[in-house]
């Protein structure tokens, strides 16, 4: 018996192999028709790629979700916690659930982390985070870790996040991308040393009785976000302090703009640069040349003899 063979006709898009294995391996006909949609048409709105695919609004975001996960597809939009998750049914959830492994493990993981079981909000709130927002299984399960420590730190040992304040982290992440392990540990390890340099600023400010407050705090992470150094920041203090005798926050802020406006950012580039002026010091009177000298001293001697003489002729 022949085997026929299929052969294309037409132009071909060009894909990565590793693409297409992904897409094989998924085995899912609406995943792989939005991913060849998209690289042959580009970007559309979503109401267009539901009309032209014949996909419901549902079917299209969980067709996303896997392709975020699978590394194929990245947000062209910035979603916010104000872009509310989809409704689920409560049936929807539990087939998934019993379906999916990887959403199997994400609910048995948070349970272990919060140390309580779910409710039905919360694994609504986790489902829109693996399906919706499409983040990794093994990435939600360090985000989840992630939130723990945040709100120990924050709160103090025993305290747990809601699965609200873990949807918003969740934004944060993909809105930064963050689609893989490797990607995770930068971003933790970015936050951690933020954190202690803002520690350091905190205590080289002499502020050691109380914790920065969030005007505070926000100034700082600006500073850094410009790419200042702790050192530079130190510098901008301690010419806030000489010039205003206290620490003036607006004042030191308009001292690092300036900087920053001048392309400085290292104690080195300011010192060179944006050298504080001296003040110039008053000039020293001239001395009288050693001639001038001797002539008054004559002319004082001579006057004072002819005031003896006056006096002996009297």
């Amino acid at each position: 018996m022949d085997e026929r063979g299929y052969k294309l006709r037409s132009e071909v898009c060009s894909m990565s192999a590793r693409d297409a294995d992904k897409l094989i391996d998924c085995g899912d006909g609406d995943c792989a028709l939005l991913y060849i949609y998209l690289m042959r048409r580009g970007q559309a709105p979503e109401d267009k790629l539901c009309r032209e695919l014949g996909m419901t609004r549902r079917q299209l975001d969980a067709a996303a979700g896997k392709l975020r996960r699978l590394g194929l597809l990245s947000m062209q939009q910035s979603p916010g916690p104000e872009d509310s998750l989809p409704e689920y049914t409560a049936e929807e959830i539990v087939r998934r659930s019993s379906e999916d492994e990887g959403f199997r493990a994400v609910l048995a993981e948070c349970e272990s982390v919060l140390g309580h079981t779910l409710t039905g909000a919360d694994t609504r709130t986790l489902f829109g985070i693996y399906d919706h927002l499409g983040l990794p299984t093994d990435v939600i399960m360090m985000l989840l870790h992630h939130c723990a420590e945040e709100c120990r730190r924050k709160y103090g040992p025993g305290r747990v996040p809601t699965t609200r304040q873990i949807e918003r982290e969740a934004y944060v992440w993909v809105n930064r991308e963050i689609m893989t392990m490797e990607q995770a540990e930068d971003y933790i390890r970015e936050r951690e040393e933020l954190r202690s340099g803002v520690e350091r600023l905190r205590r080289s400010f002499g502020i050691n009785s109380r914790q920065l407050s969030p005007t505070e705090r926000k100034y700082i992470e600006g500073w850094f976000a410009l790419g200042f150094t702790s050192e530079a920041i130190e510098l901008a203090y301690d010419r806030t302090v000489t010039n205003t005798g206290a620490l003036k926050w607006n004042y030191m802020d308009s001292i690092i703009r300036s900087w920053h406006e001048k392309g400085l950012h290292t104690v080195e580039e300011i010192e060179q640069r944006d050298a504080p002026r001296r003040r110039q010091a008053a000039p020293r009177p001239q001395e009288q040349p050693a001639a001038t000298n001797r002539d008054e001293l004559e002319r004082m001697r001579k006057l004072y003899d002819r005031l003896r003489g006056g006096k002996s002729n009297g």
